[in-house]
């Protein structure tokens, strides 16, 4: 019999803060028991182990990334998109690292995964992000894999506090925004 007020929703929400603060390298069934005052035996009651609660996360990882950034860019195109979506991500990254790191590691299982469409919309919001640079359709893969290895470095490389030169991080943001949004005007002048 599951514990009352014990949930599959709760224990990913729960596990999802505990890497937040812990590292998602840290995830443990037994850490997040002891979390939740249960026994770990409870937690399998709501899901399958340590590897369906991370696939769950990245889940929820991918949804919100993708909300926060499509929430950001709403009525926005080109410079205005970039801008709003990269700061959506990067606040996400900053304030989500674990979760983010699951989003990142998890792998699809197949089509009917629900992590398939939390990253089908979140694909969706960089190729928002990007629609106002009007990119030949053949490109945008391209602009796409950019965008998400530039976003993706810095904050990770942020949140990990890997920027230690005597420089303002903010100033870098913008700086390297202004330079990529040069950049996509440039591929379609």
């Amino acid at each position: 019999m599951p514990k009352a007020g014990l949930t599959s929703a709760g224990i990913v929400e729960a596990g999802a803060a505990m890497i937040d603060e812990i590292g998602f390298e840290n995830l443990s069934m037994g850490l997040l028991a002891e979390r939740l005052g249960v026994k770990t035996p409870s937690l399998y009651k709501h899901v399958a182990g340590q590897a369906d609660l991370a696939h769950r996360i990245a889940v929820l990882a991918m949804t919100e990334i993708a909300d926060a950034i499509r929430d950001a860019t709403q009525g926005r195109s080109g410079s205005e998109a970039l801008v709003a979506g990269a700061h959506a991500m990067r606040t996400y990254v900053l304030e989500h690292p674990g979760r983010y790191a699951a989003g990142n590691a998890a792998r699809s299982g197949g089509p009917d995964d629900p992590l398939v469409p939390a990253v089908g919309r979140v694909l969706a919001s960089w190729a928002a992000m990007l629609h106002g640079y009007r990119l030949d359709p053949d490109q945008e893969i391209h602009a796409l894999r950019m965008l998400r290895s530039i976003l993706h470095g810095f904050a990770t490389l942020e949140s990990i506090g890997s920027f230690q030169i005597d420089a303002d991080v903010d100033d870098s943001f913008t700086w390297m925004l202004g330079f990529l949004d040069e950049g996509l005007k440039a591929k379609t002048a």
